[in-house]
């Protein structure tokens, strides 16, 4: 998108620098990359990153309404409520399309989702570096926001997760880390951060407190930096623990499970922005829309683009219960651009995500780091993008 430093980029492309790149990832943490990385970055304008940022000033005003826990309460179903809650979110990460804007013919943001619940904020400090290290690019771009270097970036994640605590004390938590796909995120956490990945499975409780095993020693769990989505356990409905995610214990959680609900789909019909597409909870229509076919439907709480119809009926809104449409959401329309040129000259459609953290400390969250998508597909997602070259994860430098 930044014409001067694609073209130079696109010059020095090679296949093999790469595999060369590739390989590096995998010299670093071998075995660990299990997605796609992009051949490119995205090199994104000064006007656009404008837009970006208005954009998102518009969502945290909403997140940070007095009224915004009260206005979220029916987002968390009852059976999965954690108890504890924090006052807010620790994480919050914004999802746009790169679009164009039909009468100005100008690039801008549309929100396509939101969690209140961690990124790769490991892996995508190092993905910059790495890129840098073997393409070209300018020293004029950055995929930091309120931070100068990578160095004071993970600083500032340091002391968000640890808190108070030492790095043991302080556990990754997932279910099955090493089968994850995002492993490799946990891999970088823990050279950045120094906290293990620990299984749900291998969790001890004792009373209120928690207990992982280290080196043959039982080591008290003072701070949890949650991975884990309930999505996952649903799926393993026969999975033995010994701690339940909603019992009631004496640990700090950084992302609290209830965010996960509270910031997510559900939020969107209370977003108001010229880049956010309409959104309606599918049980508060009335009638649908005459122009039905400029809708996706999308359950609440589907993770990674699962149940999502981009092609909705009459018959496939008659088919849902009742009872159950309030748990589905009709969101407008956007159209991705393809706005990322490769090297043959064909275009490629890109997602950006903008990651934020909010330190008790702080009266609203703080946009640090992002991360991107690109894709060929009808969607943004790897089963949208098998057998293309140029999509994949990768990382947004903005122009300063």
């Amino acid at each position: 998108m930044i014409s001067s430093i694609r073209a130079a980029y696109n010059a020095a492309f090679t296949p093999e620098r790469y595999a060369a790149f590739l390989a590096k990832i995998d010299a670093d943490y071998p075995g660990q990359l299990d997605f796609r990385v992009a051949e490119t970055p995205v090199f994104v304008p000064k006007l656009l990153t404008d837009k970006l940022l208005s954009a998102c000033d518009d969502i945290v005003a909403t997140i940070t309404r007095p009224d915004y826990k009260a206005l979220t309460m029916a987002a968390i179903p009852p059976h999965q409520r954690v108890p504890n809650e924090t006052p807010h979110t620790t994480f919050l990460a914004v999802d746009f399309a790169v679009c164009q804007n039909e009468q100005s013919g100008e690039l801008e943001p549309q929100l396509i989702e939101l969690q209140g619940f961690p990124s790769l904020y490991g892996f995508q400090a190092y993905l910059s570096e790495t890129y840098r290290a073997n393409f070209p690019v300018s020293d004029s771009v950055s995929h930091l926001f309120g931070v100068d270097t990578n160095a004071n970036y993970i600083a500032r994640l340091r002391n968000l997760i640890l808190g108070d605590c030492q790095p043991e004390e302080v556990i990754l938590l997932e279910i099955f880390p090493e089968k994850q796909k995002t492993r490799v995120d946990f891999a970088l956490t823990k050279a950045y951060v120094g906290i293990d990945a620990v299984c749900l499975t291998k969790i001890r409780k004792e009373g209120r407190a928690l207990y992982y095993e280290k080196d043959g020693r039982q080591i008290r769990i003072k701070r949890i930096y949650n991975r884990l989505i309930f999505d996952e356990l649903e799926a393993l409905p026969d999975l033995k623990t010994d701690f339940q995610l909603t019992d009631d214990v004496d640990v700090t959680w950084v992302g609290h499970p209830n965010w996960f609900f509270r910031i997510s789909k559900y939020t969107l019909p209370f977003l108001n922005s010229p880049y956010v597409p309409k959104s309606y909870f599918l049980s508060d229509l009335t009638e649908l829309p005459v122009d039905l076919d400029n809708y996706v439907l999308k359950p609440l709480f589907s993770f990674a683009g699962s149940g999502v119809l981009i092609h909705v009926t009459p018959a496939d809104i008659a088919a849902i219960p009742a009872a159950e449409r309030g748990n589905y959401l009709l969101q407008r329309k956007v159209r991705y651009e393809p706005v990322v040129t490769t090297p043959n000259g064909s275009g490629v459609k890109c997602e950006i995500r903008l990651l934020f953290i909010w330190p008790d400390s702080d009266d609203k969250p703080q946009l640090i780091t992002n991360l991107a998508r690109l894709s060929r597909g009808e969607m943004i997602g790897v089963r949208f993008n098998k057998d293309f070259d140029w999509v994949g994860g990768t990382i947004a430098f903005f122009e300063q």
